[in-house]
C-alpha cells in the first residue's frame, strides 16, 4: 500500500462521501470541513456521509486537523507515502476509497479555496440523486481570472468533445458511483492526472462513456489562477496544455468524428445574486512585450513547425502597434492545433514546443484583455462563445493536420 489510511470511527460504508484534496494546506482544511459537514447534514440528512481527507505527503499537523475538527459527519484520512506523491497517487486512492464504500455520489472539493459553503455541497450533489452522473462547476469570476480557461481550454474542449463546459478544469465537481468505478479501471492515466489535467481528463471519460453531464452554478470565487497572466501562470500554462496534447492523443477515436457542440445543462442558476465582476490587476504591458519578445527565441521553432500563412501571419501582427494590435482567434486555433500535431510527432522535443507557445498566449491574451476592456460582464462571455465557435468552425483543419500521413489509433 501507498497510502495510509486512518478510519477511527471505522466506516465501511457511505452513501455520499465529499472529499478533500489538500496539500499541507492545514490552515484551510479545517474550514473546508466544517462547511462541507454542515452542508452534509443540511441538504443530505437522509444520506449516510463521510468526510474524506486526501493529502499529498502531509506533513503530520494536516491530518492532526483534519481528524481534529469537529464535525457531525465523520471522517477518514488518507496520506501518500513519502516519496509518492502527486494527483495521479490521489485521485486512484480516491477511486478506490468511494469504490470500496460503495458510494453513489462523490463530492470533490480542493482545500486551497477559502471559500467553500454549505451550499457548493448542495449544488454539487443534488443533481447526483436527479439522473446526472457527472457535475462540473459553473463559475462566475473576477473581469480577468481564467485566462487560461478563456483561451485555451474551454475552447479546445468543447471543439474537440462536442459539449460546452464553461469550466473543464474546475476544482470543484462531483461523479457518481458508477463513474467511480470505470475511472477507478481507466488504462489512460499518466499525464492525464497530473494537476489540473485530471480535470478534464474525468469530463472526457464521463462524455465518452454516454453520462448524462450537467453544470451547477457556484457563485464566485472558484477561480484560483493568478492575476497576471503574463508571470505565475507560466508554470500552470505548460502542466495543462502538456495534458491537453496527451488527452488529444489517448481521446483521439472518439473527437475525430466530433463535429460541433452541443449546450449542458445548468442546474442552479439564478438561486443567489451573481456577483459584479470586478477588475484584477493585469499587466497588459509586460504581456505585449513578451509577445514582441518570444520572436527573437522561438522565430526559428516557429517557421518551421506552423504553416507558412500561419507564419507570415504571425510576422504580420508583430509589426503592429499596441493601439492597433490584432491577434485573430482563428489564427490561434491554428496555432494550437498545429502545435498538437507537432508534439505528437516530436515528442521528445515537446517541452521546448510547448514553451515556445507561452509568448504566443501573452499574445492573444493582450488581444482579449484590449478588446474586452470596457465590456460588461456578459458582452466578455459573448465574445468567448465567439471564439469557440472560431475553434469550432476551425476543426476540420485540426482533423486535415492531425491524419496526414497518420493512421487514427483504433476506438
Amino acid at each position: 500500500m501507498v497510502d495510509a489510511e486512518l478510519n477511527p470511527q471505522g466506516i465501511s460504508r457511505a452513501d455520499l462521501a465529499v472529499c478533500i484534496l489538500s496539500h499541507h494546506e492545514a490552515d484551510s482544511l479545517s474550514h473546508s470541513a466544517r462547511q462541507a459537514s454542515e452542508g452534509l447534514g443540511k441538504y443530505f440528512p437522509d444520506k449516510q456521509s463521510v468526510l474524506i481527507n486526501f493529502d499529498n505527503n502531509p506533513a503530520v499537523d494536516t491530518r492532526e486537523v483534519f481528524l481534529g475538527t469537529h464535525t457531525e459527519v465523520p471522517k477518514i484520512s488518507f496520506s501518500a507515502s513519502f516519496g509518492v506523491g502527486g494527483s495521479e497517487n490521489r485521485f486512484r486512492s480516491l477511486f478506490r476509497k468511494v469504490t470500496e464504500l460503495g458510494a453513489k455520489g462523490i463530492i470533490v472539493v480542493d482545500a486551497g479555496l477559502k471559500h467553500v459553503t454549505p451550499e457548493w455541497i448542495r449544488r454539487l450533489g443534488e443533481p447526483l440523486f436527479n439522473g446526472f452522473s457527472y457535475v462540473a462547476p459553473l463559475y462566475v469570476g473576477r473581469r480577468h481570472d481564467g485566462t487560461i480557461t478563456n483561451e485555451i481550454a474551454y475552447p479546445l474542449f468543447r471543439a474537440l468533445f462536442g459539449r460546452r463546459i464553461r469550466q473543464p478544469m474546475g476544482n470543484e465537481f462531483g461523479f457518481s458511483g458508477d463513474l467511480a468505478r470505470i475511472y477507478a479501471e481507466s488504462p489512460i492515466w499518466d499525464m492525464a492526472v497530473t494537476d489540473h489535467g485530471n480535470l478534464m481528463w474525468m469530463a472526457a471519460v464521463a462524455l465518452t462513456h454516454g453520462a448524462r453531464v450537467c453544470q451547477s452554478f457556484m457563485g464566485g470565487a472558484g477561480i484560483k489562477e493568478g492575476e497576471d497572466p503574463s508571470g505565475s501562470l507560466v508554470p500552470r500554462f505548460e502542466r495543462d496544455l502538456e495534458a491537453i496534447f496527451f488527452l488529444m492523443n489517448r481521446f483521439e477515436p472518439h473527437w475525430l468524428g466530433v463535429r460541433y457542440s452541443r449546450p449542458t445543462a445548468v442546474v442552479g442558476f439564478g438561486e443567489s445574486a451573481v456577483e459584479a465582476l470586478c477588475n484584477s490587476s493585469v499587466d497588459t504591458q509586460s504581456l505585449f512585450v513578451g509577445f514582441q519578445d518570444g520572436f527573437s527565441r522561438f522565430e526559428p521553432l516557429w517557421e518551421e513547425v506552423f504553416a507558412k500563412d500561419v507564419f507570415l501571419k504571425l510576422r504580420e501582427i508583430k509589426g503592429m502597434e499596441q493601439n492597433v494590435f490584432d491577434f485573430p482567434t482563428e489564427l490561434w486555433a491554428r496555432i494550437l492545433y498545429e502545435m498538437s500535431v507537432a508534439c505528437r510527432d516530436r515528442g521528445k522535443d515537446s517541452d521546448r514546443l510547448i514553451r515556445s507557445l507561452i509568448p504566443l498566449f501573452s499574445g492573444k491574451t493582450f488581444c482579449f484583455l484590449k478588446k474586452t476592456s470596457s465590456m460588461a460582464p456578459h458582452q466578455i462571455e459573448g465574445v468567448i462563445e465567439e471564439d469557440c465557435m472560431i475553434f469550432e468552425m476551425t476543426k476540420p483543419y485540426l482533423v486535415k493536420r492531425w491524419t496526414e500521413g497518420h493512421r487514427p489509433a483504433s476506438p
